[in-house]
This record gives C-alpha cells, structure tokens and sequence, in this order.
C-alpha cells in the first residue's frame, strides 16, 4: 500500500513532481546543482531554524525528509534515472541537521564562520561520500537519494562539533 504521500504523488503532472524535486531552475539550470541545493539548504536553515532547539530542528527535518523521499523516488520514476543529479530536494531539506546544537557553536564561531564550515564539510561529505555513505545510495528508491544526504549531514554536524571542542582545547 503506498503512502498518502506517494498516492497524491502519482496523481501529480510530472513537471509538478520532477519542479519540486530539481527545486526548479536551480537544479535544471545551474551548473554544480548539489551544490545549490545544499545553498539553498542552508539559506533554509537560517530562515526558519536558528532559535530552535536541536530536537526541534530533527523532527521537522525528519518529516520533510519522509516527504522529500516520496518525492525523489517519484521524480527518479518521471526521469527514468537513479539518483539524477539535477534532483537537489535531497540537500536542500537535510541541510539544518548539518547545524544541530546551532546555539552552541556560534557561542564560540561567528554564524557566517558555522555557516560556511557546515555548508563546506556538507559538501565535502556529500562528493567524497567517505565513512560507508556511499553504501545508502543503494537503497531502494526516494530511500538512496535521501539517506546518503541525511548521513552527510550528520557527519558534517560532528566534524564541526569535533572542530568546536579541539579550538576550546588550543
């Protein structure tokens, strides 16, 4: 049985379904569209996620991540492709895990400085794919597009915590 999701999905037209995955132009126009996605992403974060506490953050990231993978396993169906590069809803909705624990680490960085590290190591971690990232891909469907990113994320948030506790150590 699908999901209700995954129901109104299939009824969608697939400019609908494939415009919300590639987040529009920025992932069927711009050059680098992980790249984009992870930049909206963060930009994402910053509007909406800031003063939350960290629990608050996982659970709407973890919600509009079971959302996101509905979609992406749609649109990968619509374009006929396994995990299409212009497909960046992936990034765009995991960026804010990159931030967990946010009020902690701009008490020691400036934001712009945690914005760019966690959008950097983001990026980093989501290219390289190193730690077994690479091994989520191969789940089925919306489940590969989007863990893969969810387990980028999370190792960006502790490369960043790790750099935070080894600066107060210096």
């Amino acid at each position: 049985m699908a999901s209700p999701v995954t129901f109104l999905l299939r009824r969608l037209p697939s400019r609908w379904v494939v415009g919300l995955a590639t987040l529009g132009p920025l992932g069927q126009r711009m050059p680098a569209p992980g790249t984009w996605g992870a930049l909206a992403g963060t930009l994402y974060f910053t509007a909406l996620f800031t003063r939350l506490p960290w629990w608050e953050v996982l659970g709407v990231t973890a919600l509009v991540s079971l959302v996101a993978v509905a979609v992406c396993g749609e649109a990968e169906l619509r374009l006929g492709r396994s995990d299409p590069g212009e497909v960046i809803l992936d990034e765009f909705v995991v960026m804010p895990l990159c931030f967990l624990g946010w009020q902690g680490l701009v008490r020691f960085w400036p934001p712009w400085a945690v914005l760019a590290a966690g959008f950097g190591l983001f990026r980093f971690f989501d290219i390289v794919k190193p730690l077994g990232i690479k091994r989520t891909q191969e789940l089925p469907g919306g489940w590969g597009v989007v863990v893969d990113d969810v387990v980028a994320a999370l190792a960006a948030c502790a490369a960043l915590h790790l750099a935070v506790h080894f600066w107060l150590m210096r």
